[in-house]
C-alpha cells in the first residue's frame, strides 16, 4: 500500500521548488500563471500536484502586486480530475484519512475564490472532476471549443467532494447538476456556455489571443473596485435578500470613499478620521471622556478597582 498522503508533507515554499507547477509573472508582475505539467496522464491531480497548487495559490495570495491569477494545465489538458489510480493503491489511506483530504481540496478550492485578484480558468482538453471544480472556483472561464467537461465520478463509484455539486447546483441549479453528476456523460464547451458554467467559448487556435485580449480588458480598470466587486458577489450569493442589499449599499459607501475625488465631496459632519484610534494611543482627553462615561454604564460592577 502506498502510503497515505493525509495533509501535504515539505510544500514547496517558492517557485524554484515547484516541480510539477510553473508560476510565472508578467505584466509588470500584475498577472500570474500557474501552470501544471505532472507525471499524470492528461493532468490527474496526484497528491504531490495539488500540494503544489495549493501553495503556488498561498504564494499569489500573499502577492498584493497581482491583480490577475491564471489556471491552465499543459499538453492541451486542463485536467482529467484526481489521480484514481492513486487512489485505488491505497494513497488516499482509510476513511478518516480520505475525509482529511478532501477537507484540504475543499480548502483549496475556497482559497481560490477567496483570492483578492481576478482568476481565470483556461479550460482545454478534458475538464473533469477535480478540475472541473478547479474552474468552478474561479471568476471566470475561458474554453477552447474542443473542451470536453463532466462529472464521471459515479462510474467509479465516488462522489465529488469539493465542489462538483455545491458550487455546481449554484451556478447551473438542481435539475442540471443533478443530470451532470447522476449520469456522468461528457459534455461540450458551447453546453457549458450555456449552461452558465464556462463564460466563453472560441475556437482553438483563438484561445490565447482571446485570454490576451480579456487580461488587458481588466488590467486597465480600477483595480479596487474589482477586488470589492469580487468579494461582495462572492458573499451576496449565499445571503438572503436584505443582508445582500445591505452588503451592496455599503460596498458603495466604500467605493465613494475610496474612489471618488475627495475635493469634489463634503466631509461627513460626525465623522473623525483618525481620531479614535489617536485617542486611543495618546489617551487624551477625548478617551478619558468616552471611557469615563461609558466603562461602568450599566455595567454589574461598581467600580474597576
Amino acid at each position: 500500500m502506498v502510503e497515505a498522503a493525509l495533509t501535504p508533507k515539505l510544500r514547496p515554499t517558492n517557485v524554484e521548488d515547484y516541480e510539477e507547477v510553473s508560476f510565472e509573472r508578467s505584466h509588470d508582475g500584475r498577472v500570474a500563471v500557474i501552470t501544471w505539467n505532472p507525471a499524470t496522464r492528461m493532468n490527474a491531480l496526484s497528491v504531490k500536484l495539488t500540494d503544489e497548487l495549493v501553495a503556488a495559490v498561498e504564494e499569489a495570495q500573499a502577492d498584493e502586486q497581482l491583480n490577475i491569477v491564471i489556471f491552465r494545465g499543459e499538453g492541451g489538458y486542463f485536467s482529467v480530475g484526481d489521480d484514481l489510480n492513486e487512489m485505488a493503491e491505497g494513497a488516499w489511506g482509510n476513511p478518516n484519512q480520505v475525509m482529511r483530504r478532501i477537507r484540504f481540496y475543499q480548502s483549496f478550492a475556497q482559497k481560490i475564490e477567496e483570492l483578492d485578484k481576478i482568476t481565470i480558468a483556461v479550460a482545454e482538453g478534458f475538464v473533469l472532476g477535480g478540475g472541473l471544480e478547479i474552474t468552478m472556483a474561479c471568476d471566470l472561464v475561458l474554453a477552447a471549443e474542443s473542451c470536453k467537461w463532466g462529472m464521471p465520478e459515479v462510474d467509479s463509484g465516488m462522489t465529488p467532494g469539493w465542489g462538483g455539486t455545491t458550487r455546481m447546483i449554484r451556478l447551473i441549479g438542481r435539475r442540471r447538476t443533478k443530470e451532470v453528476n447522476l449520469i456522468g456523460a461528457l459534455h461540450s464547451a458551447k453546453r457549458a456556455v450555456e449552461w452558465g458554467l464556462f463564460n466563453h467559448a472560441v475556437p482553438d487556435a483563438e484561445l490565447d489571443t482571446e485570454l490576451d485580449r480579456l487580461i488587458e480588458a481588466l488590467l486597465v480598470k480600477n483595480q479596487q473596485t474589482l477586488r470589492q466587486l469580487k468579494f461582495v458577489m462572492n458573499k451576496n450569493a449565499d445571503a438572503d435578500m436584505q443582508t445582500a442589499l445591505a452588503f451592496e449599499a455599503m460596498n458603495e459607501f466604500m467605493t465613494s470613499a475610496v474612489n471618488w475625488d475627495p475635493s469634489k465631496m463634503e466631509p461627513i459632519p460626525d465623522a473623525e478620521p483618525g481620531k479614535g484610534l489617536e485617542a486611543f494611543a495618546t489617551k487624551n482627553e477625548l478617551w478619558q471622556k468616552r471611557r469615563n462615561l461609558a466603562i461602568t454604564l450599566w455595567s454589574d460592577l461598581d467600580s474597576l478597582d
